[in-house]
């Protein structure tokens, strides 16, 4: 039985439009051309697989139990040529790990160990980029995969979420609301913000607190890309800062982090060009969802807001 590739995407497309017609238009290809090819494939396979009327196409018992294994067959090739190409560029012994400023966190060590498990012939080399680079590398093809924080600019992205994180308000331990237990967004508006500068819109728009601005401008002041660049700069009095709870783990004089509300909470995410899912890149995701599904305990406690030790404390 000689059967060829493109019959086969063009038996799938028939099965999926259940149209000649339209699986002709999707193909780019003659309706004639098409009925040949499918006559052709259940001539060499002595099956019918369509049963056809004036009004309607429909799939045989045959042409169903065929599609099935089809469709699996065609996702394998598809893999196995990514493989190949993968192997010729050299991919299958280096991959490069994008890492945005206090991404994963305490996850991101796991999820390194079990791909290294996985994989000990590969070398992963780690990039770290600031809150000016959001998509970790991703946007201008510097990596490969890339643990980030959302939301930001992502078109041509994909993503396999790892946990939530609510937002905290970072402020001065003198400020008004510094010994509240939660603040609402609302109460926060009239501060000088710190935002990360021009760059990406969705990313500054967000931990600007946008969507609770009714359309008007947020004070914003000099550009942080760094976490520590925002704790120096909330201890000055220069603003306040919108985090997340691990700003909330580091002892620093002069800060406190209290729990927003009424905030959307900021998604961390495993993150890979849709064009660029090569098997390293998927076994990455792979681990990092394995990983993730194995440290329920790890993930409540990144989850979960805490609030920084009063100042007066770190000074007993």
């Amino acid at each position: 039985m000689e059967v060829h590739t493109r019959q086969l995407q063009y038996f799938v497309a028939v099965a999926e439009e259940l149209s000649f017609t339209r699986a002709a238009q999707r193909l780019h290809v003659s309706q004639q051309g098409l009925s040949t090819q499918i006559k052709q494939l259940e001539h060499e396979m002595d099956v019918t697989l369509f049963a056809r009327t004036t009004r309607q196409v429909q799939l045989t018992a045959a042409g169903a139990a065929f599609l099935r294994h089809v469709r699996d067959a065609m996702a394998s090739l598809s893999f196995g040529a990514d493989e190949a190409r993968a192997v010729h560029r050299g991919e299958h012994d280096r991959l490069v790990l994008g890492c945005l400023e206090g991404a994963a966190l305490t996850l991101t060590e796991p999820i390194l160990a079990a791909f290294r498990e996985r994989h000990p012939d590969v070398t992963v080399e780690l990039s770290h980029f600031t809150y000016d680079t959001p998509s970790a590398g991703l946007a201008n093809g510097l990596v490969d995969v890339a643990i980030v924080r959302r939301p930001f600019v992502d078109e041509g992205l994909q993503f396999e979420p790892l946990f939530t994180q609510p937002l905290m308000a970072m402020v001065p331990a003198h400020h008004r609301l510094a010994d509240r237990a939660e603040v609402a967004a609302g109460e926060l508006l009239d501060d000088p913000i710190l935002a990360s500068g021009p760059g990406d819109p969705v990313w500054n728009a967000f931990w600007r607190l946008d969507s609770h601005r009714d359309g008007h401008a947020a004070p914003t002041v000099l550009p942080v890309k760094t976490l520590l660049e925002e704790l120096h700069q909330v201890a000055t009095g220069a603003g306040i800062a919108m985090t997340v709870p691990c700003a909330g783990w580091i002892r620093f004089p002069g800060v406190r982090v209290i729990p927003v509300s009424d905030a959307a909470p900021s998604e961390v995410a495993v993150c890979w060009r849709a064009t660029h899912q090569t098997p390293l890149v998927r076994s990455f995701i792979d681990v990092a969802r394995r990983v993730r599904a194995a440290n329920p305990e790890l993930i409540a406690r990144l989850e979960t807001p805490r609030r920084s030790t009063p100042v007066a404390a770190l000074s007993s």
